[in-house]
Formats: structure tokens, C-alpha cells, sequence
């Protein structure tokens, strides 16, 4: 049996020929970082902030066709702009995308680990992706980012309206640090000139007892106290689930109004029951809120809206 091994080039010590390949190199990024639309650099944002998103949410949130997402992704892809992976919470075979190395040149500080907000950041783009994929929180990461899709997604065809904060678990958490808070998400949804919704979303997927559920609108009540007044939403799997929680509040007094959701419905519409209303479905838009008072030393993350400024 022959024992001969393949034998390879030894690498180059000349440092002429090490300074022109990375000189080389250097261009390339520059080259495709100026390749990047502004499209592109949205989607990249929002996966510095929220780690993932499906090839399906981002053809709803940013293109017309399926073909012309899949083109832009190919592309973004073969630019390392963005790595990708197979979806293995669903089984239906399509791509994850999280940030690539030319993302993460983009956006340096990006958050870099769903399980440990605290954990050192990642050597690479492909440590960063591995700890996503193996996250066990990657199913309700998706589940949560759905719900800012579906809204982006309405704005596209709705003029008049659009979500104009959209910041992940680990941000607001940073934001509202002194009253403790966690929610899964934080947005503020815009319809016409005047509708200014900000929510808390607590997404549920049916994992937790009703009491966890219920103990995590504790730290709204103290923010309720100096900050915003948003409804918290709390969105679940099923019907049953939802008729638990509204049985569980009813007659229960909160600082924050409450209102329960369905996943399977359009959040931006008629999908919300307000605790204090349990037979009547509310749009997004309609449901109550109050951004605080104007004190930057008390509520240092008030919204304003453009035209405000």
C-alpha cells in the first residue's frame, strides 16, 4: 500500500507577497462593502439585533418575489455578507441567515450570543452562527422576529402606517434595566399621524406554567411608576391558552394595560383582547398607551416621533 501523502505548497514567508494579499484582500471588502444598497444594510441590521431571520420573513419584510430575495441572499452570501444554515426547528429546508464576516465588519457590535447576553464575543462570524444554531432558544427567537415582520410587512402595503422601533430582548432589556424588565421584544407602531402604539411582547409558546407568565408583569408595574405606560402583549399558541390567561387576570388591576394575541393572527389587526375587555378584539392601533413623562433623568428612552423634533 503506497504511504505517499499529497504534499502542498508551503506557505509564502515573504512579507512583499503576505502585505499584497492583504492588501488584496483589504479591496475586496472595500469593493463589496460598496456593493451594499441600503436594503442590504437594513437587513443587516436587524441581524446585528435580532440574530436571525428565515429566508421567508425576510422576503416578507423587504422584498416583492421570492426569486428576487433569493437572488439578493445568493449574492449577499457569496459576499460573506451574511452566513446561512438550514432551519432545523421547522423541517421545511429552508435557510436561516445571521451575519457573515463582511456583516460583521458592518456592524461590529452586534449582539453575539441569544443564551448569554454576558458571554464573551465570538472569535468570527462562524461562532457566532454556531452559537445561534445551537441556541435553544432559536425557535422563539424566529417566533418573536414574526411578529416584527408581519407589521413591517403591512407597513409595505399600507401607507399610512409604520413600525417605527423595533428593538430585541437583550436591548430593551439594557434600556429599562432599573425596572427589571425582559420582554422578548419592544416596539412602537405608527398609524397615521397621530397613532403612536408602543408594546412590550412577551411571545409564549405554551412552555412555561400560567404563574411564570403572570410573575413577569412585576417588573412592568414598577416601570409604569417613572417610564412608559405600554401595553404589555402577551401572544399565544392556542385559544385555550389565551382564555387561561384572560380567566387568570380577569378583575386583576395593572399599571400597564394587558392584552392577549393569537400567533396565527395578523398583528396589526383586530387580534388583541384587552384583560379588562375580554369579549372585544382590539386593532394594534387602537390599544392604549402612553410613552411617560418627559424627563430624560427618569424615562431616558421616550419616543418621539419624527415630527415632533
Amino acid at each position: 500500500m503506497s504511504t505517499d501523502r499529497p504534499v502542498f505548497p508551503p506557505r509564502s514567508s515573504n512579507p512583499r507577497l503576505l502585505a499584497s494579499r492583504s492588501n488584496t484582500s483589504r479591496r475586496s471588502r472595500l469593493e463589496h462593502l460598496r456593493r451594499l444598497t441600503l436594503r442590504d444594510r437594513q437587513l443587516l441590521a436587524w441581524l446585528a439585533e435580532h440574530y436571525v431571520l428565515s429566508a421567508d420573513q425576510i422576503t416578507e419584510a423587504a422584498f416583492t418575489s421570492r426569486r428576487s430575495a433569493r437572488l439578493r441572499l445568493a449574492t449577499l452570501h457569496g459576499i460573506e455578507a451574511v452566513s446561512r444554515f438550514v432551519d432545523i426547528t421547522t423541517g421545511d429546508g429552508q435557510y436561516l441567515y445571521a451575519l457573515g464576516p463582511l456583516g460583521m465588519l458592518v456592524h461590529p457590535t452586534a449582539y453575539n450570543d441569544p443564551d448569554r447576553p454576558d458571554a464573551r464575543p465570538p472569535r468570527s462570524s462562524i461562532e457566532r452562527t454556531e452559537r445561534i444554531v445551537g441556541s435553544c432558544r432559536l425557535a422563539h427567537l424566529l417566533g418573536t422576529n414574526q411578529l416584527f415582520v408581519d407589521l413591517l410587512a403591512h407597513a409595505r402595503s399600507h401607507q399610512n402606517a409604520w413600525l417605527a422601533r423595533w428593538w430585541s430582548e437583550q436591548h430593551a432589556t439594557a434600556a429599562y434595566a432599573v425596572a427589571g424588565i425582559r420582554p422578548d421584544g419592544h416596539g412602537v407602531w405608527c398609524v397615521g399621524e397621530h397613532q403612536q402604539v408602543g408594546f412590550f411582547l412577551e411571545h409564549d409558546n405554551g412552555t412555561e406554567p400560567l404563574a411564570v407568565v403572570l410573575r413577569k408583569l412585576r417588573g412592568y408595574e414598577r416601570l409604569a411608576q417613572f417610564g412608559p405606560r405600554y401595553p404589555v402583549l402577551l401572544r399565544v399558541r392556542s385559544r385555550r391558552r389565551e382564555a387561561n390567561l384572560l380567566r387568570a387576570l380577569a378583575g386583576v388591576p395593572t399599571a400597564m394595560p394587558v392584552a392577549t394575541g393569537i400567533h396565527d393572527e395578523h398583528p396589526a389587526g383586530p387580534a388583541w383582547t384587552l384583560t379588562t375587555e375580554p369579549g372585544l378584539r382590539r386593532w394594534l392601533h387602537e390599544l392604549p398607551s402612553d410613552h411617560g413623562p418627559d424627563n430624560p433623568a427618569t424615562n431616558p428612552h421616550r419616543f418621539t416621533h419624527p415630527d415632533d423634533d
